[in-house]
């Protein structure tokens, strides 16, 4: 991970509401734009580009395993 990297967890959803897709980026603007720009597969296939959530974390790792 770089060393200004935020981790972040996010919440997209498609325009009809019918598809969830949770990620993982240590990148939430640069991530936010290539889901925008159809940038990467499953975003673009479902198109999940309507954000529902976000949370920012200051390390993540422990979030993942429940601490």
């Amino acid at each position: 991970m770089q060393p200004d990297a935020q981790p972040a967890v996010c919440i997209r959803t498609n325009r009809k509401d019918v598809v969830l897709y949770t990620g993982v980026t240590s990148n939430l603007i640069g991530r936010v734009w290539q889901h925008r720009e159809k940038r990467s597969g499953f975003s673009a296939r479902y198109r999940c580009d309507k954000f529902v959530w976000f949370e920012m974390y200051s390390d993540l790792f422990p979030e993942l395993i429940g601490g």
